[in-house]
């Protein structure tokens, strides 16, 4: 069962959130519904508003459903998904019907796809998207350590417009 906690209310560490237990951004184009894991990008504010950033490179199948839609979702598991966190970070779901595949179950809330094997969802509302550029970088060696494609990631401002806990 859902229940819906104020930002201010959630007391988890953003750091180990993203970073080490890591994270389904998910998206639906109202037909498709694909997610990816996800390890960078954190929480914050921005122009006034309690948001979210996140990072997707361009390659990306369920970046396609996030630039065709308003709404995304960011979903946390338990450390006894990390096989199906590993399994949905590294098969396209332009292949395989990897949400099928991996037991997840999806909802949708405020047009935003929910898997309710998650603990924890923050339901956003995209507010900007850019493109890196090469030029930007001030740090020459982030490129070769982590852009040997020039793959770059578009980068994601969400507003986060409610976050679900599972409540037993």
């Amino acid at each position: 069962m859902w229940e819906k906690i104020k930002p201010e209310e959630l007391h988890e560490n953003p750091f180990s959130l993203i970073g080490e237990d890591w994270m389904l951004v998910a998206a639906s184009d109202g037909e498709r519904v694909n997610a990816m894991t996800a390890s960078w990008g954190g929480v914050g504010i921005l122009w006034g508003k309690k948001v979210a950033f996140l990072f997707v490179r361009p390659q990306r199948y369920t970046k396609e459903l996030i630039d065709k839609s308003d709404k995304l979702s960011l979903s946390f598991f338990d450390e006894k998904k990390r096989k199906m966190l590993n399994y949905m970070g590294t098969v396209s779901g332009r292949d395989e019907d990897k949400i099928a595949a991996s037991g997840l179950h999806v909802e949708m809330v405020n047009s935003a796809p929910v898997f309710q094997e998650s603990r924890m969802v923050l339901i956003c509302r995209k507010l900007y998207a850019q493109p890196m550029e090469e030029s930007c970088f001030v740090d020459p060696e982030l490129i070769e350590k982590n852009y040997p494609d020039r793959d770059y990631h578009t980068t994601y401002v969400v507003e986060i417009e409610k976050i679900l806990v599972q409540r037993q």
